[in-house]
Order: structure tokens, then C-alpha cells, then sequence
């Protein structure tokens, strides 16, 4: 790919990559790909969005969460379960096309709000933050369900954050909230859940409380997510 790059389009000043995460795949999860991961970090200005958030809506912070990071990745050396996170259940409940591209690999509504409050109670924790790409019809079932088990807090930019951080922005402080969980469960196979076990991963967060999805209703016993450990 590299080669490419340089010898057909090193006329172009920009280059936009379709499916850039297929190119991943044969080295995903090796020392160069680890590598490439831990070096990222997103802009001071996303960071500083999910933070506020946090810490005004969460009770959570990086000090007490023990969740601090430097700026230079090399000098970033963690151990799983350092982490301690904030005082909240993250969920990323996937919906819209996996409804019907998924149906059997994910809960109903009436089934996610039984996982949580299962959950919630296993943790001795109050507050969920929801990450979901639901209609608002299905958030509000859920919050039926949820009504005496739990605080659902979410994250809803301004008009102006909005502008400044267009859809993608947004997405990315729901992911670096989710992140800073006491605990976190996902969507199978979302690659957006993919992403916050990065992130976890990378804070030091320990395994069992990063490698979760949620389950379909026939089957609560069902396969977890594959555990891709960090390389230092």
C-alpha cells in the first residue's frame, strides 16, 4: 500500500480510503499495529468535550478514575486493572441496520434493559451512560424498563459542538466517555464497541470489564468478544 501511495498518487495532497479498517486485518493486533494504535490521540478539543461531560454529568475525572495520559505515547507504560474508572455503566447499544442485518446477535430493548439492570446491580452502580444509535421511541422503552433501576445519562451536543464537531466528532466523545467506565458492554461485532476496547485497553483497564457484549434475549450465555491484548 505504501508503495502505491508513492509511486501512483504522490501528485495527490489528500487520499480518502474506503474501509480503511480492511487494510488492518492481516496485521490487526500485532506490535506494529499496537504501536500505531497507542500513538493516536484524539484532538485536545474532543477530549476536553467528553471530559467536561464527565466530570459534570458523571462524577468522573481522571485523577480519581486513575485514568491519566500522557501526551507521549512511549513513555505510557500500564498493567491491566490500574484503571479504575468513573462511577457509571457505559452501554453501547447498537440498533438501526443491525435490528434487521443482526436480529439474532442482539438483545430487543425489553431484553438490553434486563442485561443492564443486572448489571448495575452486580457493580452497585446507580448510572448508566448510554451510547445508541436508537430512534428516540426505543430510548424512552428503555427507560421505561429502567425507570426505578437506573439514571440514563446522554450525551447531546450543542448546535455548536455540533458544527465543530460534525457526526464523526460527536461519535468520538461518546467513544472516549464509554472509555472511562467503571464498566463497559458493547454491541457484537460494532466496530464502534471495537474502538472503546482499544481505548480501554490503552487506560488500562482490566479485561472482564472491557470485553463485554450484550446478548440476545434466547440466548443470555452467549459468545463474548475476542480479547485482543495490548502490545507495550
Amino acid at each position: 500500500m505504501k508503495l502505491v501511495f508513492i509511486q501512483i498518487y504522490f501528485t495527490f495532497r489528500s487520499i480518502m480510503v474506503d474501509r480503511a479498517e480492511v487494510m488492518l486485518h492481516n496485521g490487526f493486533g500485532n506490535d506494529i499495529y499496537w504501536k500505531c494504535r497507542r500513538s493516536m490521540r484524539y484532538s485536545a478539543s474532543i477530549r476536553k468535550a467528553a471530559d467536561d461531560f464527565r466530570r459534570e454529568e458523571l462524577n468522573s475525572d481522571d485523577v480519581t478514575d486513575k485514568t491519566e495520559i500522557l501526551e507521549d505515547w512511549t513513555l505510557m507504560k500500564v498493567k491491566p486493572g490500574q484503571a479504575v474508572g468513573g462511577p457509571y455503566l457505559a452501554v453501547h447499544l447498537r440498533r438501526r441496520d443491525f435490528v434487521t442485518s443482526r436480529s439474532k446477535q442482539i438483545p430487543t430493548v425489553k431484553g438490553a434493559a434486563e442485561q443492564i439492570s443486572k448489571l448495575l446491580k452486580m457493580l452497585k452502580l446507580e448510572t448508566v451512560y448510554l451510547s445508541t444509535d436508537a430512534p428516540e421511541t426505543e430510548v424512552d422503552e428503555l427507560k421505561t424498563f429502567l425507570n426505578e433501576t437506573a439514571v440514563i445519562k446522554r450525551f447531546k451536543p450543542t448546535d455548536a459542538q455540533l458544527q465543530k464537531f460534525l457526526d464523526g466528532g460527536v461519535a468520538t466523545i461518546e467513544q472516549w466517555i464509554c472509555a472511562h467506565a467503571r464498566y463497559f458492554i458493547g454491541t457484537a461485532e460494532s466496530t464502534f464497541s471495537f474502538r472503546i476496547q482499544e481505548d480501554r485497553e490503552i487506560l488500562g483497564f482490566s479485561h472482564n470489564t472491557t470485553f463485554n457484549c450484550l446478548c440476545p434475549d434466547h440466548n443470555l450465555n452467549c459468545e463474548q468478544p475476542a480479547k485482543w491484548y495490548m502490545k507495550q
